[in-house]
């Protein structure tokens, strides 16, 4: 059976029928874990794919909390970042007090295009002028390294986020980087994160005391008001809602 390159990456896009096979296989596993715990998604994937399985996480509060439980199954899970080169220093201090609280080293994934090259070939403050290009170069373009190596993903994203992420299955194909991307906190609430962080006395980022419910980078990251959706302070006065790391949210 011949394979077609995908549009959107240098991998091969998958065959015909492939991904409609996809969507009954990976529904049906979902639907098997929708009324389980998370431990027990968990589980099934670091048993299921082994070595092949990464998990990513931008140090949110869902993405420790992602973490803690993986690595409480799994010691030496692999877990990465990609590191845009715009953190804020909370986040950095964050890194490194997650490293001292496990006793390992996460997978640092960065853009081989630094800062003041990326400012000599686009511009400066590209990511007020072109933020959808500047996270397809800090960002997304890095996202195919990190994965490289991978047979399944798993993220901290979850239903109550924001509107495009409504609707996450637990387990999915995703065409992008040809992969299997699993997302056992889909379920999980901002109060149930919160009181897993505490209970459990996690490192987190300060930030989020200073109303920061989602944190990313600097330049595109606000504190939001009360009541406000909990993305509401990622790229305000843009026309943007997503990164483009989960593409299949924003191409819907």
């Amino acid at each position: 059976m011949s394979l077609t390159m995908s549009a959107t990456s240098n991998q091969p896009a998958a065959p015909a029928g492939f991904l409609d096979w996809t969507q009954v296989v990976f529904a049906r596993i979902s639907n098997r874990f929708d009324t389980a715990a998370t431990t027990d998604l968990l589980r099934w994937s670091i048993q299921t794919f082994g070595n092949g399985l990464t998990i990513g996480t931008s140090f949110g509060a869902s993405g420790i909390v992602l973490m803690d439980l993986a690595l409480r199954i799994q010691p030496d899970v692999d877990i990465f970042y990609i590191d845009t080169g715009y953190f804020f220093p909370e986040t950095q201090q964050l890194i490194e007090r997650l490293q001292g609280h496990y006793q390992r080293a996460f997978r640092r994934v960065t853009t081989q295009l630094g800062i003041q090259e990326q400012e000599k070939r686009y511009g400066p403050n590209l990511y007020q002028n072109d933020p959808d290009l500047c996270c397809h170069l800090r960002k997304v373009a890095p996202m195919k390294q990190a994965l490289a190596d991978s047979t399944a993903w798993v993220s901290a994203l979850r239903h109550d986020q924001s509107s495009t992420r409504k609707e996450v299955p637990m387990v999915q194909w995703n065409e992008r980087y040809n992969i299997v991307k699993i997302a056992p906190l889909v379920h999980w609430s901002e109060d149930d994160i919160w009181q897993y962080i505490h209970k459990n006395e996690l490192p987190y980022n300060e930030l989020h005391d200073q109303n920061y419910p989602s944190i990313g980078c600097w330049p595109c990251t606000h504190p939001v008001q009360a009541g406000d959706d909990l993305r509401a302070g990622r790229w305000r006065g843009a026309n943007k809602v997503e990164c483009g790391l989960h593409w299949e949210l924003v191409t819907r």
